[in-house]
């Protein structure tokens, strides 16, 4: 008797159930491999949809250009050296150079497991978007050039050291410190240096009077909720195995997004008058990057408790870095990442705690030490990459001009660093 070919499918997953299922290596590496997916996806197209939106139409292929540069970059430092330095060894400061090219990748990578090449995969991808966050503070006006040469020193002078402190069994892990998918490592790296930036390279000629709305907020909304779905496998992705606590980092991810962006919104139209679409994602992506440190350790009412948080204090944060301090952050890196990743950072302390519904802390670490480790962690780290900042646009501006001229800029950068057009109008 012929059996139907949906009925023979049907048959043949079944029989190999029991075999994927017994098998909980397998199902971890699927995971991950999932999850580096879901990183590199929030930073093309998700990061670069989200900062295209919010600048002028005749500067938004720069800006995908930017991210896409940063990706290739990135990763071939990576292979190259970026990771052997985060990750090899556990000597206080940076790692060894055993791993360069990739060698000794070949086994599995204690004590998850892993074969190596995976975590050297999913690390990949939190290199890529680190320094790519930091764009978004001189949009519009940063020569592509300058652009290049600073992502791919920055990595390696500014982000290496601080991941291997933090991620590499280095000094600040030792101490106890705390840093689950990277609210210091990412976010606080990232905005102080984008903060930085800002200063050095100087306002948009039009800023603040004359200042263009976003060009496109339904691409920034099309863009977030990209980062939104990808921020699944940044958190979840970090505990490196598939299992309930990955499911408990998603869903603190999830409700601290849903918290950022209600906070936002509400304080929004409580004073400005009118909910905007530019709004509700902002406080969505500070809710993310508050939670982020904190989402493997903490429960459900401590992840909505965070992301509120996270949405009230960047709220005010971007409204004092543009109207107070005067700095042209453009798409408000600091303000949301780096004020978020900082938060969260310090938050962790008691919401971790299991009275509070969190994981715990580790034995005999009380929540007032743990905040002095997570400020000791924050503070190094915020200073580490403001020198490395200010120090690396000093020296590259030596040998590339760091920002294009005012023609260029009234031209927009589409068509003055690349000669092409995202638009074209009758």
């Amino acid at each position: 008797m012929r059996l139907p070919l949906y009925l023979l499918t049907i048959l043949l997953c079944l029989a190999a159930g029991p075999a994927f299922a017994a098998d909980a290596g397998s199902a971890s590496v699927a995971w991950i491999l999932t999850a580096s997916a879901l990183v590199l996806f929030m930073t093309l197209p998700g990061l670069a949809l989200f900062y295209g939106g919010l600048v002028h139409h005749k500067n938004l292929l720069s800006v995908v250009m930017q991210c896409f540069a940063i990706c290739c970059i990135v990763s071939l430092l990576w292979a190259v050296c970026g990771y052997s330095l985060v990750f090899d060894g556990d000597a206080p400061f940076i790692g060894g150079l055993s791993k360069m090219f990739l060698a000794n990748t070949g086994g599995a990578r204690a004590p998850s497991g892993l074969p190596e090449t995976v975590f050297v995969l999913y690390q990949m991808t939190f290199a890529i978007i680190t320094p790519a966050l930091i764009i978004g503070a001189f949009v519009e006006r940063a020569n592509f050039a300058f652009v290049v040469i600073f992502s791919a020193l920055w990595l390696l002078i500014c982000y290496v050291p601080a991941a291997h402190w933090l991620w590499g069994n280095g000094w600040l892990a030792a101490m106890g410190a705390m840093d689950f998918a990277g609210g210091i490592v990412v976010h606080t790296t990232a905005g102080i240096s984008a903060l930085v930036l800002a200063v050095m390279i100087g306002k948009r000629r039009i800023f603040p009077q004359n200042l263009t709305p976003p060009h496109s907020p339904g691409l920034t909304m099309a863009g977030a909720g990209m980062l939104w779905v990808g921020w699944f496998g940044f958190n979840g992705g970090s505990t490196l195995v598939a299992d309930g606590t990955a499911a408990s980092a998603i869903l603190a991810t999830h409700l601290a997004a849903c918290a950022g962006a209600a906070a936002w919104t509400c304080i929004e139209w409580l004073k400005v008058g009118k909910p905007t679409s530019i709004g509700i994602v902002t406080g969505c992506v500070a809710g993310l990057a508050t939670i982020t440190p904190a989402a493997g350790t903490v429960g459900p009412m401590g992840a909505i408790a965070i992301g509120f948080a996270g949405g009230l204090v960047c709220f005010f944060a971007t409204l004092y870095i543009k109207q107070h301090a005067k700095i042209d952050d453009s798409l408000d890196v600091f303000a949301v990442h780096g004020v978020g990743g900082m938060l969260g950072s310090l938050l962790l302390a008691f919401f971790s705690l299991a009275a509070l519904g969190g994981a715990g802390l580790a034995e005999g670490m009380t929540a007032g030490k743990q905040l002095g480790v997570q400020a000791l962690a924050v503070g190094v780290v915020a200073l580490w990459s403001a020198a490395a900042t200010w120090i690396l646009t000093k020296f590259i501006g030596m040998f590339v001009p760091v920002r294009v001229d005012q023609e260029s800029e009234y031209d927009g950068l589409d068509l003055a660093q690349h000669g092409e057009r995202a638009y074209e109008y009758p």
